[in-house]
């Protein structure tokens, strides 16, 4: 197999010898750069994708976030949630079980009843939410193996587009994660089989922040 590989390695440099050099400087660019939808319709589009994809998607104003959460975990019926070591302490609603994630082991994590956790941006094109796994959005198995997700939203962290992503990164992230819905796969037979991958349940709240 090594001889084989080098034989079409050796190849390909034979054929491509004489051929001229490029620079990622002369890569046509022709693709979409930015959008043009304006602060609240890119967050409209944002929850809209959200929707499609069966995410369960609550909206709020800054002053009521923590009402929301309130709310959505209520709701939900849920009692012992993991949480990254970073989340705001106002985020965790009295009355609940919170583990904290210090380095919780895996079966402590999979019998959670869901996980909280904030994210680093949003794009509305593809509706994707976007860890960096920081403190406050936590290891990224905390957010794969536990049933339901909460994910915090700012309207403000919304780019419509993955190229405004990208410019939005002071650095290439060591770690990311990109969540567009529920975990979901089908076989050849389109057997739609939900939670493979990830959480079965992802909730969102938005919070419009825009102004």
């Amino acid at each position: 197999m090594t001889a084989i590989r080098q034989h079409i390695l050796e190849r390909i440099h034979r054929a491509t010898a004489n051929a001229p050099a490029a620079s990622a400087a002369d890569t046509p660019r022709e693709y979409i750069t930015r959008g043009h939808l304006e602060r609240p319709a890119c967050t409209a589009l944002m929850v809209e994708r959200l929707r499609e994809y069966e995410t369960e998607v609550l909206e709020c104003e800054p002053n009521d976030l923590i009402a929301c959460i309130t709310e959505c975990l209520r709701a939900s019926g849920k009692r012992s949630l993991i949480a990254p070591p970073g989340l705001p302490q106002e985020w965790l609603v009295p009355g609940l079980l919170w583990k904290i994630d210090k380095e919780l082991s895996h079966a402590a994590i999979e019998s959670a009843d869901g996980v909280v956790t904030a994210c680093y941006a949003a794009i509305a094109d593809s509706g994707t939410i976007v860890l960096h796994h920081s403190p406050s959005e936590g290891r990224r198995v905390i957010t794969l193996l536990p049933d339901w997700h909460l994910c915090i939203l700012y309207a403000s962290q919304i780019a419509e587009t993955l190229p405004e992503y990208f410019k939005r990164c002071v650095q290439p992230p060591t770690l990311a994660t990109y969540i567009s819905g529920p975990s979901a796969t089908a076989d050849i037979e389109m057997t739609r089989i939900k939670g493979v991958h990830g959480p079965r349940f992802l909730h969102v709240i938005v919070i419009r922040d825009e102004s």
